[in-house]
């Protein structure tokens, strides 16, 4: 009988604990990413500049690019390519999740707040 109470208490609860992603808009994308610095899960770093520079690193190289937010989504072009590419954000704690039209998704863990 105990069991059965403990085990109706942990599902209540539960979603107390749980974190969601939450959805980021125009200005809190901004806020999110103007003057940091992601790291992804493949080792690359992404520093976000407050002019609308960015700079990618993975591995020995390295893209300079330019970023800006256009409506909700958080946009980004990369030479030689002159076309923009625009992303969905949201942010849960210290990452940050991109998803573009494929729906497979891109979390960043930022560096610079730990």
């Amino acid at each position: 009988m105990r069991r059965i109470i403990a085990a109706g208490i942990l599902m209540v609860a539960g979603p107390v604990w749980a974190e969601d992603w939450q959805d980021l808009a125009g200005p809190e994308i901004a806020t999110a990413l103007e003057a940091r610095v992601l790291q992804y899960k493949d080792g690359a770093m992404q520093n976000f500049f407050a002019d609308g520079r960015s700079l990618y690193e993975a591995g020995a190289g390295e893209s300079w690019g330019r970023w800006r937010v256009t409506g909700d989504q958080y946009c980004s072009v990369w030479p030689p390519s002159d076309a923009w590419v625009c992303y969905d954000v949201q942010r849960l704690g210290l990452e940050i999740r991109f998803t573009g039209h494929s729906g497979d998704p891109v979390v960043g863990h930022y560096i610079d707040l730990q």
